[in-house]
């Protein structure tokens, strides 16, 4: 019998990232000759309980599952997984392969890449990379760690980072950054899969600033639904049946005490509320 595979999204407030997210679920189905459904764990429909019942078919008790995420932050480590084991409480002998999310993968590199370039980035450029922001530390070294990737793999003249919440640097401070180290021309590359309102604030703050300091900043799209994501996806989905997930644990603040991060050791996972699922496992 073959896997169907669980695609869990975070959601958005913004329904045109929720539309993103169902297009790109849908690509991925049509690039797997198996079951695929998509399921967000907060804010937008479906929740991920819809998805897993979509999939429940046929006498199928073992699904995959592949956290749409591109940094293993909160969401991927406690998150999914919560919800994950909330489906399981609702469906005795249900078991899933968990992926990995997709982090720093060459194919997300690229396209990366291919989001500078079209925003008219070349090598007089200064590119400052925006993720989301995280309370967990190791989350925020893997943007630190792709803008090291980009920099040595693009032909721009540098390339910083920065966060549009819950971190250090902030967009305008990453831009300050950027003007400090005699950038003449910068992209700010939102590092986020689809639209949605942190992608726009991104953009309104960039925006902002270049007007305040008659500045030359273009912001590049957002990754969005494309066939080189759904071959990163399909890639996990497979790691994920193989069980070959190589997840990195030694800076995890739930497994190792970090300083001022202690109180996260061993910490219990639960998934989000969801206005639509009021079945949780705790």
């Amino acid at each position: 019998m073959t896997t169907p595979l669980l695609i869990a999204g975070h959601g958005t407030k913004d329904p045109d990232g929720v539309d993103d997210f169902r297009r790109f679920v849908a690509r991925v189905g049509r690039s797997l000759d198996v079951p695929v459904a998509g399921g967000f764990i907060e804010l937008s429909e479906p929740p991920v309980k819809d998805a897993v019942a979509d999939l429940l078919t046929d006498g199928v008790r073992r699904l995959a599952c592949v956290p749409l995420m591109l940094v293993a932050a909160g969401h991927a480590k406690g998150d999914i997984p919560g919800s994950l084991a909330a489906e399981r409480a609702r469906h005795p002998g249900l078991t899933f392969a968990y992926g990995r999310p997709l982090g720093p993968h060459p194919g997300v590199l690229a396209l990366l890449r291919e989001r500078l370039s079209d925003a008219g980035a070349d090598r007089n450029t200064t590119v400052l990379l925006v993720g989301r922001g995280s309370t967990d530390p190791d989350a925020n070294a893997e943007v630190a760690k792709v803008a090291r990737l980009l920099a040595e793999t693009t032909d721009v003249s540098g390339v910083e980072y920065a966060f549009v919440s819950l971190a250090q640097p902030s967009v305008p401070a990453g831009l300050d950054r950027c003007r400090a180290l005699g950038a003449a021309k910068t992209v700010v590359l939102p590092y986020f899969l689809f639209t949605g309102v942190l992608p726009r604030r991104v953009a309104t703050q960039a925006a902002e600033w270049a007007t305040e300091h008659h500045a030359d900043v273009r912001t590049a799209e957002v990754i969005g639904d494309c066939a080189g994501l759904a071959e990163i996806v399909v890639e996990r989905y497979r790691e994920a049946l193989a069980g070959d997930i190589r997840a990195n644990c030694d800076t995890c603040k739930y497994r190792i005490a970090l300083p001022f991060h202690e109180h996260a050791v061993g910490a219990a996972q639960v998934p989000h509320t969801h206005p639509a699922d009021h079945h949780h496992q705790h």
